[in-house]
């Protein structure tokens, strides 16, 4: 019986002093904690005020002002020089244009989506001649044209990547022959790119999806071409051209507005020479139909050629039909017949 009461009693000292055990360990774990969080705040406050000493004045603590052309760090308040000899990390040279900053800037060129590979690849020039403009010899000129074929080759190592070189060369010789700005090169670039991702091309020449991008990339940027135009200087039909415009519009979502025959009218009045007010009052006179809602269902570019004749004809500017049908590429008919709409719309009495 003593001997239970014992070993109770032994019982109760072992689990008082494991309480007591546990009570020291948190009031431990708790007084490191927080001397854990004062020492974070004090490493916080002392960062701070390092930083808040760098921007101020030993001296009088007022603000400092960085003299880059001195490469000195001043106080504005006292004249104070707090640092000297700073390093400049700009460009050793100076430039006074673009042209002369594109010469003597040492750095590559931007990446364009003109280039299958956005211009990230080495080219080796077509000149032969060396580094100090010395002319190669007959057997050095082998070697680079050995050297220029296998760079090629390496350049467009898949399919994918020479249908691509293949459709952006196409764009640019389109887009230069009609004579198409950057930004719309860069966004037919760009559309074609999406069409190759997603796959659309199976069943659809090169040519076809690469016009066809450029006829939507013109229409976006506000500089439309005819679709005759396109098709003069594509190696494609125009019923191609229509057929593969619309299916890339669809299934790429392309937001493409329909074509403002005002778009057309600089151009037009451009190569004919018409003066500005020709020109505004041929703005003018579509703004009219449109308010009448004769254009739906004309072409645009023909009413653009009938309000650029009919212009003409109020400015007292001698322009024929036949030389407005060359340059808008329609025919003489059609002028005839939109310019007399235009005319009645602006003022009724004008044809009898």
């Amino acid at each position: 019986m003593s001997d239970t009461r014992t070993r109770e009693h032994t019982a109760g000292r072992d689990t008082r002093r494991d309480d007591e055990r546990e009570d020291e360990t948190r009031v431990t774990t708790n007084e490191t904690e927080t001397r854990t969080d004062d020492e974070r705040t004090d490493d916080a406050d002392e960062t701070e005020q390092t930083a808040d000493e760098e921007h101020v004045c030993p001296e009088c603590g007022g603000s400092l002002v960085t003299d880059g052309t001195r490469g000195e760090t001043v106080c504005a308040d006292c004249g104070l020089v707090v640092d000297e000899d700073s390093i400049d990390r700009g460009p050793e040279w100076r430039a006074f244009d673009s042209a002369e900053r594109d010469r003597k800037s040492r750095v590559g060129a931007p990446t364009t989506n003109l280039m299958h590979d956005k211009g990230l690849s080495t080219n080796i020039g077509w000149q032969n001649k060396d580094a100090y403009g010395n002319a190669l010899s007959s057997r050095q000129r082998e070697q680079m044209q050995r050297l220029r074929t296998w760079n090629e080759r390496f350049r467009t190592r898949d399919s994918k990547e020479r249908n691509l070189k293949q459709a952006l060369g196409e764009i640019d010789r389109m887009a230069s022959a009609l004579g198409l700005p950057e930004n719309v090169r860069e966004t037919a670039s760009v559309i074609y790119r999406r069409a190759l991702d997603e796959d659309l091309l199976p069943g659809r020449s090169i040519e076809g999806v690469a016009t066809a991008a450029l006829y939507a990339a013109a229409r976006q940027a506000g500089t439309p071409r005819s679709l005759d135009e396109i098709e003069r200087v594509s190696r494609v039909e125009k019923m191609e051209l229509t057929r593969t415009y619309r299916y890339i519009v669809r299934e790429l979502k392309l937001e493409v507005e329909p074509a403002d025959p005002e778009q057309y009218v600089p151009r037009f009045a451009s190569e004919l020479g018409l003066s500005d007010e020709a020109e505004r009052q041929a703005r003018e006179l579509l703004r009219n139909a449109k308010q009448a809602a004769i254009h739906s269902g004309k072409s645009p570019v023909g009413l653009a050629a009938a309000a650029v004749y009919a212009a003409a004809l109020l400015t007292n500017e001698k322009v024929t039909q036949s030389q407005v049908s060359d340059v808008a590429d329609v025919s003489e008919v059609t002028i005839r017949n939109r310019y007399k709409e235009l005319l009645e719309v602006d003022d009724p009495g004008v044809i009898a």
